[in-house]
């Protein structure tokens, strides 16, 4: 499981020229299930997303979560960080998790932050999705599992 975290001002994300979802002050997560990922995995990719201090407090040192100031979270499923570029110029997807269980996974981590009292707003899994951001910072953090 793999994740890539952005705090950003705020987000937008549109499917067909419609407004799906939107956050204010928040994270914007994308998120990837692999081959071999389980359910354990939601649990401990939402703890660590939801208690992750990344925004500043008022000495300006990042000691804050997305709970802490009451932030959301733009939770967005993107089976290509799951490519490998090792070989040739066309990354292979070989290691993205079957898009049915890779759905179930994504929608159960999107519940379990819900569940730990943060709004976490989701894409459109499987779809070509525009998203638009203003990230904060910048502050970007791989996170895998």
């Amino acid at each position: 499981m793999k994740a890539v975290i952005q705090r950003v001002c705020g987000a937008t994300l549109s499917v067909g020229g419609e407004t799906v979802s939107q956050i204010g002050k928040g994270l914007a997560v994308y998120f990837c299930a692999e081959k071999g990922d389980n359910e354990n995995l939601c649990s401990s990719l939402a703890n660590k997303l939801v208690n992750l201090r990344v925004f500043e407090d008022e000495n300006g040192k990042m000691n804050l979560s997305v709970k802490d100031v009451k932030g959301e979270i733009l939770f967005v499923s993107q089976f290509t960080l799951a490519a490998d570029t090792s070989k040739g110029n066309r990354p292979s997807f070989f290691n993205a998790e079957e898009p049915e269980r890779a759905k179930r996974l994504y929608l159960q981590t999107a519940d379990i932050l819900r569940g730990l009292g943060v709004a976490a707003k989701t894409g459109v899994f499987g779809a070509d999705m525009i998203i638009e951001q203003i990230n904060d910072g910048p502050v970007t953090i791989i996170l895998r599992f």
